[in-house]
């Protein structure tokens, strides 16, 4: 029997991926962020990321400091490793990918 995520298992999913800089900061992966969001593939939700900045930078706010371009190391089978875009995010940049996300993935988040 497949049981539909309840709220606690969304919160509790976000809450996993969370991270934390050398300096203790916590910050998402947009890449695990996606997934969560039950995003096919990455490059689906480029378009939501570009616009939860926009939103960002009309609400006043410094895009740099909840959106940070990175390339990350992942693990490519037999020990090898391959650098990948992600985005790293602020808690303020998730609220602003969910806003902009699919409706029906949002209505996940939500649950």
């Amino acid at each position: 029997m497949n049981k539909s995520p309840t709220r606690f298992d969304e919160e509790k999913n976000f809450e996993w991926i969370k991270r934390l800089t050398d300096r203790g900061e916590e910050y998402w992966s947009a890449r695990e962020l996606s997934k969560v969001l039950e995003y096919s593939e990455f490059r689906h939700f480029l378009p939501v990321i570009k616009k939860a900045k926009e939103a960002c930078e009309n609400s006043q706010q410094k895009v740099n400091d909840h959106f940070e371009d990175v390339l990350d190391m992942i693990e490519i089978g037999k020990g090898g490793k391959r650098s990948v875009e992600d985005v790293h995010l602020s808690r303020y940049a998730c609220y602003l990918i969910v806003q902009n996300a699919d409706p029906t993935k949002r209505e996940k988040a939500k649950k």
